[in-house]
């Protein structure tokens, strides 16, 4: 069937606030041409992110109302546990309220003043984690993982070659670990494959270090292994997934993406020692180890997720409308970052405002005119979130899970082909204020 349809009926609506372009701009300068910092009943479509803002099944309501919100050993507790130790392997499983706090204890134990940390591509948090404990996030992508009209399959994977020079330059002793992000959010949404994590896994072994995973969005990169590299047709998502987990020590994992939840995150370890000091440190910070800063009914809310989110009708209905936004984009003539990713379509904001140089952040000021022309909240990934580390200027239309219907994805396509047929009259941005570290969240702009 040449349609892809959702895979679940919908239950439960939410009314949308219809606004005017003069309500729109008074929002866009009230919020220093800032997204982040506007109302979000002022959003008609909202794809700031996909982090917590999916839509929950009816399974995940009902575990809402099984929760067990025992301070210690809750029901909950364990019905979350047992899920993730099926899933991954792992027997070490140390629940947290999101991904970044899964990142702050790993990184306050194993980063600090002299170390590095390579990934594919670190994003916001985790750079901002691993440069808060003192060490260094260092960007090992493949090439083709900076270049927006690359149609390599897997433009994710961590450059080996580049891996290996790192170990020989620095030393082993500086590198406590090695990260992959999957799939790469920085760079376009896009995937890893199994053989570059093996590969990785080979290096990290040679110099006896760990290899960790970024893992918010393990499932749907799971389905393009499936998809597209050779060899992997015939498996099932969930055994593709295990194997990834099993090359790993270790993983950081955003349960409010591949989680399918609105709060939520997990931190997996092997190691003991590590294991031991990360739940002393999340008793101190989060909360006590059964359940770290989530109520009972989160955890099994997140349970019944994890379950959901490897059923491979959803995840082909997921990549398929994902992939739908970003042809018809293609086809307009506005460039993306391709093949398009799996969360997230990402334009390629140099191409679209050639006349805003990077010192004028063209993706924010493209960000700031998508609301103002339609509604639409984007999110820059850019120079503002990145400064110099920057690689390319997107701008990402981060798609909700279970959330907006094909017809909304058409107004947005719709809105995005108008505001490219003027894009001329896009305006500059300069900083006005800002914070030393996470700019982008709270910065405030003014146009040129």
């Amino acid at each position: 069937m040449k349609t892809i349809i959702e895979p679940f009926r919908i239950k439960v609506v939410e009314p949308l606030k219809m606004t005017t372009r003069e309500h729109r701009e008074n929002v866009l300068r009230d919020a220093g041409f800032n997204v982040f910092l506007m109302p979000a009943e002022d959003v008609l479509i909202d794809l700031l992110t996909d982090s917590g803002t999916g839509a929950m099944s009816s399974e995940q309501w009902a575990a809402i109302m099984r929760g067990d919100e025992s301070y210690a050993g809750a029901r909950s507790y364990y019905r979350f546990e047992s899920r993730l130790q099926q899933i991954t392997g792992f027997e070490h499983i140390i629940p947290t309220h999101q991904g970044r706090a899964s990142e702050r204890i790993l990184f306050e134990l194993v980063g600090g003043p002299d170390k590095v940390i390579p990934n594919n591509n670190h994003f916001d948090t985790t750079r901002a984690n691993v440069e808060h404990s003192g060490a260094v996030a260092l960007d090992l992508v493949i090439d083709e993982g900076a270049n927006p009209r690359s149609r390599h399959p897997f433009k994710g994977n961590l450059d080996i070659d580049k891996l290996e020079r790192l170990f020989k330059d620095v030393g082993p002793e500086r590198i406590p670990l090695v990260m992959v992000t999957i799939t790469n959010n920085s760079g376009g949404g896009q995937p890893v494959s199994l053989e570059n994590l093996k590969a990785v896994r080979k290096v990290c072994d040679q110099y006896k270090t760990p290899m960790f995973l970024d893992a918010c969005r393990f499932a749907e990169n799971a389905f393009f292994i499936k998809e597209r590299e050779e060899g992997q047709s015939d498996r099932s998502v969930e055994s593709i997934v295990r194997e990834m987990f099993d090359l790993a020590d270790g993983a950081t994992i955003s349960a409010k993406k591949d989680g399918l939840v609105n709060i939520g995150g997990v931190l997996l370890l092997r190691d003991e020692s590590l294991y031991q000091n990360a739940r002393n440190l999340l008793i101190l910070t989060e909360g006590f180890s059964t359940y770290g800063g989530l109520a009972g009914r989160d955890l099994d809310a997140m349970a019944q997720g994890f379950e959901e989110v490897l059923h491979e009708d959803y995840l082909n209905y997921r990549i398929r409308s994902t992939e739908y936004l970003g042809k018809k984009l293609l086809e307009s003539g506005i460039q993306i970052v391709e093949p398009p990713g799996g969360h997230a379509v990402y334009i390629d904001a140099a191409e679209f405002c050639p006349h805003i140089p990077s010192a004028q952040f063209p993706g924010q000021a493209l960000v700031a005119a998508l609301y103002r022309h339609g509604g639409i909240r984007a999110v820059e990934i850019g120079s503002v979130m990145f400064g110099e580390h920057a690689k390319m200027e997107l701008v990402r239309l981060a798609i909700p899970r279970r959330v907006y219907t094909q017809s909304q994805i058409d107004y947005v396509i719709e809105v995005i082909q108008e505001v490219h047929a003027k894009r001329d009259e896009i305006r500059g941005l300069k900083i006005v204020e800002a914070p030393p570290v996470l700019r982008h969240f709270t910065a405030r702009f003014a146009e040129v």
